[in-house]
């Protein structure tokens, strides 16, 4: 766990917001539970209470909401939210390192025909969690472009993540071991074959160059993948927030998702519960009543599951949470826990989009 042990059973995220040594912050959970708009609360609380430091949200999920969620366009290339000059936004497509490298981008030959070309395409994408690998160093080199023509460091003190939904979030993690594996392979495959492959990359001292520098460009992404997970096993590098409704499916989803966490080492020691009615005896509405009973049996459990976990308890609202206005009042509930009998001024001074 983090230094932070004294805060460690708080329901809110000020050992997150007031770790200053953190560089990665996932967020991520089963579909439609509101990891967006978990993601974009957690960088307004960070930017606003370290003004000093420099925030990069990234979307790496294919169906991006960022832009939606702010009210302004994002793309590949990071951009300042309006009215937050501390906060950048990118959305990164998730595919377009893996086709880049499925249409060989590093080898001369552009022939669509090359038969080599189809063999290092089926190789690459047979192997699990690949994809989320290539997008993660597709970010990084997005990133360290924006820092200076002559730095390869990265200008921002903090990256969050939202991730694409539970399922394949983190299988890159698993890929030094798998990559070590697919060098072995073509190195057996350079020796057995070398002639054959370098006629096939046009023969002579330039299809030897070409094998050449596939391997270099492999290893390359191997030592990449390698230096990142190391980063993602430290705690105090690395942190993911779970998102989760209090439902029997995204609870089961949530543990799913946390022991996948740690069987890679990552730290995980918050989960933020959304969507929640608390519907008092009082409440006219008879299925509000009876979903917030349904509700607080899953909290319950959650309550006696994750004891060493911050669980924070988040309203359901009655409209949209999007522009920067309403995601900073939104987002105040992460740091000062919900109080549905004085908080509802707040609920109720959103704005229409």
């Amino acid at each position: 766990m983090s230094e932070f042990e004294d805060l460690q059973l708080e329901p809110n995220l000020k050992s997150i917001i007031g770790h200053d040594s953190l560089k990665w912050i996932f967020v991520g959970g089963k579909g439609g539970v509101g990891k967006t708009t978990t993601s974009c609360s957690v960088s307004i609380q960070l930017a606003l209470n370290n003004p000093n430091r420099k925030y990069l949200l990234i979307s790496t999920d294919p169906a991006h909401n960022l832009s939606d969620a702010f009210c302004q366009k994002f793309g590949k290339d990071a951009r300042a939210v309006e009215g937050l000059s501390n906060l950048s936004c990118m959305e990164i497509d998730p595919n377009a390192a893996l086709e880049d490298l499925q249409n060989q981008q590093f080898l001369t030959n552009s022939d669509p025909n090359d038969p080599l070309k189809s063999i290092m395409g089926d190789m690459t994408a047979s192997i699990p969690g690949i994809d989320e690998a290539l997008s993660f160093m597709e970010v990084l080199k997005h990133i360290k472009s924006q820092s200076g023509e002559n730095s390869n460091e990265i200008k921002y003190d903090t990256i969050i993540f939202d991730t694409a939904p539970t399922g394949h979030t983190l299988r890159f993690l698993q890929l030094p071991s798998t990559l070590e594996k697919l060098l072995a392979k073509f190195n057996e495959l350079s020796g057995r074959f070398g002639p054959l492959l370098g006629n096939l990359m046009g023969g002579g001292a330039n299809g030897n160059a070409q094998r050449q520098d596939m391997f270099a460009k492999l290893t390359e992404i191997q030592q990449n993948v390698t230096e990142v997970n190391k980063q993602f096993q430290d705690p105090e590098l690395t942190t993911f927030i779970c998102v989760c409704i209090s439902e029997f499916l995204s609870l089961y989803e949530t543990e799913r998702l946390i022991q996948e966490l740690m069987s890679y080492n990552m730290d995980v020691n918050s989960i933020v519960i959304n969507q929640l009615l608390f519907a008092d005896d009082e409440d006219e509405c008879k299925r509000c009543r009876a979903r917030w009973l349904m509700q607080k049996k899953y909290l319950t459990q959650m309550d006696d599951l994750y004891e060493d976990y911050h669980l924070v308890k988040m309203p359901l609202l009655g409209m949209e949470i999007r522009g920067l206005n309403n995601l900073t009042k939104f987002s105040k509930f992460l740091v000062n826990e919900y109080n549905p009998k004085k908080d509802n001024e707040i609920i109720f001074s959103l704005e229409e989009q």
